[in-house]
């Protein structure tokens, strides 16, 4: 991997994207406070959702722009809407991760931004946009929260474990990994499913879940919450050997990382639509 130019650090990215996502945050919760007290210029919050989520990306893809022109950008909703120039930055957005949280108000819906240079994420920032908590990470520079260094959860014995997930939208696939769940949930103390997998992510990182798995997280979910639960000393990685991506994402400090990933393996949480 290449490192960094010298004139552009992992903490000077950090910098730009704060601003950039704690400005996304307020547009996303102001959108939809307004969804809730104008409905009679607004359709269903289902659309709302749908307009929030395209807003707050066309906003911080401009701030970025503005910021830095030469870099691109991967969103959730636009997918790259600019190749970044040989050195430069990818920027990887989600401008809202847990939009069925969004839907109905519960408070565990956030923007996600992550900086990457040569297909390594170097600096995160992940905001709850309905509270306001931030979570940030630069690659060898540690995981924050309100000025506190993370560490991630020092439990050692899996059946003492209380594991993160997530499922899909797609039925088939809901039913494959419910029945991992079920085959999983009498070897770990127990299974929560908040429903935003970058703030599950940053969870890890602070040791308020001991572990997490998801099948099917694209880039945008797990880039920047992914370098906080890693910076935090968690070991972050797909399975058999497999970076993080679609098929797999595991969260977990080492000594639960082996005994969870393996009983991953066992069960196929990889297979299934």
């Amino acid at each position: 991997m290449n490192e960094i130019p010298a004139a552009l650090t992992a903490e000077e990215l950090l910098k730009i994207a704060l601003p950039v996502a704690r400005e996304a945050a307020a547009t996303a919760r102001r959108m939809r406070a307004e969804a809730i007290t104008d409905v009679e210029t607004k359709s269903t919050l289902t659309d709302v959702v749908t307009a929030a989520d395209r807003a707050v990306e066309r906003q911080v893809i401009n701030s970025l722009r503005s910021a830095r022109p030469g870099d691109g950008v991967l969103g959730e909703e636009y997918g790259d809407s600019a190749e970044p120039e040989p050195g430069a930055v990818r920027w990887i957005l989600d401008p809202i991760d847990g939009t069925v949280n969004y839907l109905y108000g519960l408070p565990q819906y956030a923007v996600s931004l992550a900086a990457e240079f040569d297909g390594v994420v170097v600096a995160g920032v992940v905001i709850n946009a309905a509270t306001g908590d931030e979570w940030t990470a630069t690659r060898g520079g540690g995981a924050w929260r309100a000025g506190r260094r993370l560490r991630c959860s020092e439990r050692t014995d899996l059946s003492q474990a209380l594991v993160g997930t997530g499922f899909g939208y797609d039925a088939k696939r809901r039913a494959h990994q419910g029945a991992v769940l079920a085959r999983l949930i009498t070897k770990v103390r127990d299974i929560r499913r908040f429903g935003a997998a970058a703030l599950d992510l940053c969870a890890v990182g602070e040791g308020l879940l001991d572990a997490y798995f998801e099948k099917g997280l694209n880039p945008w979910d797990h880039a920047a919450g992914g370098l906080v639960a890693t910076e935090a000393g968690a070991t972050v990685a797909g399975l058999a050997g497999a970076p993080p991506g679609l098929d797999m994402v595991v969260a977990a400090p080492s000594a639960l990382f082996t005994p969870l990933h393996d009983r991953l393996v066992e069960l196929d949480a990889a297979g299934g639509a």
